[in-house]
């Protein structure tokens, strides 16, 4: 019985090695036949084929590309050199399964401009600003260039590598490209600091203020009935915008109490829902700049938190041309663009300009801004006395040659209600006839337009 197991125990092993071994061969035989199938259908060699002789290079410029996303056509105006390097690979059974056989290199070259420092640079672009304001000749040579250039630039650069993949999302030329110089001055007599920013000029289409306009119209594409220069209500008004924004927040919320929503849906409805909360309250408490009838600017988020470099209700002329506008700084834009104004000084400066037509394309708007001379509390903008302020600040660095621009205003004060007519008491000395009820006043509106268009997205952002 003990040998009939040893016998057993051995065939036993016997057939197992019988079976690595046969598994062994049979990967070998198909790894051969692999090989020679490969080798059967070699690969040719690719020979470039002479190119005809080529005319004389002329010194042209690269045409600017704009367009939809498209490799031949990119957009936001960036030239694109683009070839095609194909090498000898393998089967394309095998290529197709390698993702490194398939592949583009994405290499953005973008040269960093280098600030203007001198008048006579200015000059190059803006031969007018010398004999404007005559005194920042001598600032400039006192002056020196900002920090904020550079971080401005910075920011723009750290833009680009983080929305490289994203290739429609990228900075155009022209918004890359958008700021000259920053400059910070100071006049050795008066003490008096500014900061002269040069830069081409967008349209700023934003703010509501129901106690001054009721009605607003709002039709830019990317409106926001805010500006950062707000105050306190004064009337009972409710802003045009008020209802639709509530009519945002309802949709919000009661999609965000379905259950079964993805985490990514939940994630964005309660970001939009604190958004969309946070506007409704802004606009049932407080009023702000109009960009249709008041002359601001509009200032980059990382010259806002910098400490003398300008900030919220603070004073600024704009010079443009052979004219000078006073303003104050309204509002406050992205980190990595420069040179804005509102709706009502780009009109001024270009009849033609909309919402969406910048008046000036062209780094060719100055703009010159007194740090830390806005007056608190904020309030309605006072046309008269930002004219005055704004000329009482030029005078402190060397004065103009050519008077502010006179700003009238475009709305006008509330009407004044009709008196409430008096009874004429009958003749009997006894009885006295009480006065008739106030008669209705119909309010009269500065710009009669439709109804707002507050179209926020339906999903939450």
């Amino acid at each position: 019985m003990r040998k009939f197991r040893l016998r057993t125990l051995r065939w036993f092993a016997l057939l197992l090695f019988l079976g690595l071994f046969a598994a062994i061969v049979l990967r070998w035989i198909s790894l051969e036949r692999l090989r020679e199938s490969l080798l059967r259908f070699p690969t040719q060699q690719i020979v470039p084929t002479p190119a005809p002789p080529s005319p004389v290079p002329m010194a042209t410029r690269p045409p600017p590309i704009g367009g939809k996303l498209d490799t031949a056509k990119l957009w936001s105006g960036i030239t694109v050199h683009a070839q095609v390097d194909p090498t000898t690979g393998v089967a394309a059974s095998v290529e197709r399964m390698d993702p490194q056989s398939y592949t583009i290199d994405l290499n953005l070259k973008v040269r960093v401009p280098t600030p203007n420092d001198s008048m006579d640079e200015l000059a190059t672009v803006t031969p007018e600003l010398a004999k404007l304001l005559p005194g920042l000749t001598t600032l400039i040579k006192s002056g020196s260039v900002s920090p904020l250039f550079h971080e401005l630039y910075d920011v723009k650069v750290q833009e680009l590598r983080q929305n490289l993949v994203r290739l429609e999302q990228l900075l155009s030329r022209h918004n890359f490209y958008d700021c000259q110089t920053i400059l910070q001055l100071r006049d050795p007599t008066t003490k008096r600091q500014a900061v002269l920013l040069q830069a081409d000029m967008d349209v700023d289409a934003d703010g509501s203020d129901a106690d001054r306009l009721p009605i607003s119209a709002g039709d830019s594409m990317n409106f926001k009935p805010f500006t950062s220069y707000r105050w306190k209500k004064k009337t009972a008004a409710p802003n045009a915008f008020l209802v639709p924004a509530e009519a945002t927040l309802l949709r919000y919320q009661t999609e965000f109490a379905h259950k079964g929503l993805t985490m990514e849906r939940n994630r964005d409805l309660r970001i939009g829902i604190q958004r969309v909360r946070e506007e409704v309250d802004s606009l049932k408490g407080f009023s702000f700049l109009i960009a249709a009838t008041d002359p601001y600017i509009v200032i980059p988020g990382i010259m806002a938190r910098a400490k003398g470099a300008g900030g919220v209700g603070d004073y600024a002329i704009v010079a443009v041309g052979s004219q000078l506008y006073p303003a104050i700084v309204g509002d406050v834009g992205p980190n990595d663009r420069v040179g804005e104004a509102s709706l009502r000084i780009a009109q001024e400066v270009n009849k033609l300009a909309t919402p969406n037509n910048r008046p000036v394309s062209d780094l060719k708007v100055s703009y010159v801004i007194f740090p830390e001379t806005a007056e608190k509390p904020f309030g309605p903008p006072d046309l008269d006395k930002i004219q005055a302020r704004c000329e009482g600040l030029v005078k402190e660095i060397g004065g103009a040659s050519v008077p502010l621009h006179h700003w009238e205003n475009l709305i006008p004060p509330p009407p004044t209600p009709t008196p409430s007519p008096t009874a004429t008491p009958t003749p009997t000395a006894s009885v006295s006839s009480s006065p008739s009820p106030t008669a209705a006043v119909s309010p009269t509106f500065a710009f009669p337009t439709p109804s707002p268009s507050f179209s926020p997205s339906a999903s939450a952002p």
